[in-house]
């Protein structure tokens, strides 16, 4: 029997994290290598393969139409070396990941899909925690977090999952009574849902529409976009929220008021520490995560 010569693991690994991050600096701030030992590894993959996997101009190092093939090529059997080794190990009963998810993306966009998850990785175990300040406890008592912000700490690996517009959603009665055109005087005497976390939203909305002053009758604070948008199909208010929020409740009762698309100050981003990707757990959620565009 010929057992065939492997290729380096470790520059491998290096190619494959350059891909995935789309930045050497990034793969190499990961590896906890300097860029020239990232580029060293890589080179020598390269000279183990016979092609040139990148460019390399400056700093800076693109993918070549060979090296595009080859992780194409490739990366299917790392993950399923990785699945391999994981479903054979006796040291790695389960993986386990604390996720911090905000409640309204959890249940429309993730728990969803998280069976095709575990259909990979059935040795993936997930707690998922909804509570506040996520991103300030990622490291802490949560490995990874999936949160709404204008954007993420410098300090923390993040990946942004979408864009957003801005819509007044309102039920079909509110709706009617506030007419089909931006009417200072009849908006001025209805109740707003804001989410008190998103506080430019309501900002970004009124301005688009050339109402900065207006005041409504009463603003309403909630901490839940769930909540919001129940709140909003029973007519308790104007609810300012996401257009993809709408979209995927499909609850007739609701509509958009104007129908008008205001960029939004706010995106959904994957956030953990960048040692965190170490973790199998971590890597292993961030990578079909990003694969499953939810």
């Amino acid at each position: 029997m010929v057992i065939r010569r492997l290729p380096p693991l470790r520059a491998l690994e290096a190619f494959a994290r350059t891909v995935r991050l789309g930045s050497a600096r990034a793969a190499a701030d990961e590896l906890g290598l300097s860029p020239s030992a990232l580029s060293r590894r890589i080179g020598n993959l390269e000279s183990f393969v016979g092609k040139k996997l990148f460019t390399r101009a400056r700093q800076s190092m693109q993918l070549t139409d060979e090296g595009q093939a080859f992780y194409e090529s490739v990366n299917p059997h790392l993950e399923a070396l990785a699945r391999a080794v994981e479903s054979q190990s006796e040291n790695l009963s389960l993986l386990r990941l604390r996720l911090g998810v905000l409640p309204l993306f959890g249940s429309q966009r993730l728990f969803p899909r998280l069976s095709e998850l575990r259909a990979s990785h059935p040795l993936l175990h997930i707690d998922i925690d909804t509570g506040p300040h996520i991103e300030d406890r990622v490291g802490d008592t949560l490995d990874a977090g999936i949160i709404l912000s204008r954007g993420p700490a410098s300090g923390l690996h993040a990946v942004r999952l979408d864009y957003n517009r801005v819509h007044a959603i309102a039920n079909r009665a509110i709706a009617e009574a506030v007419g089909t055109e931006p009417d200072r005087e009849l908006l001025s005497k209805q109740t707003f849902l804001i989410h008190q976390e998103l506080p430019a939203s309501f900002e970004a909305w009124k301005a688009a529409l050339s109402l900065h002053d207006l005041e409504p009758a009463a603003i309403d604070h909630y901490d839940s976009g769930q909540l919001m948008l129940a709140a909003a199909a029973q007519g308790l208010g104007i609810a300012i929220m996401h257009d993809d929020h709408l979209r995927r409740a499909g609850d007739a009762r609701l509509t958009n008021l104007y129908g008008v698309e205001v960029e939004s100050p706010y995106s959904y981003w994957f956030v953990c520490r960048p040692t965190a990707l170490e973790e199998r757990p971590v890597r292993i959620f961030h990578d079909w995560l990003v694969r499953a565009e939810l």
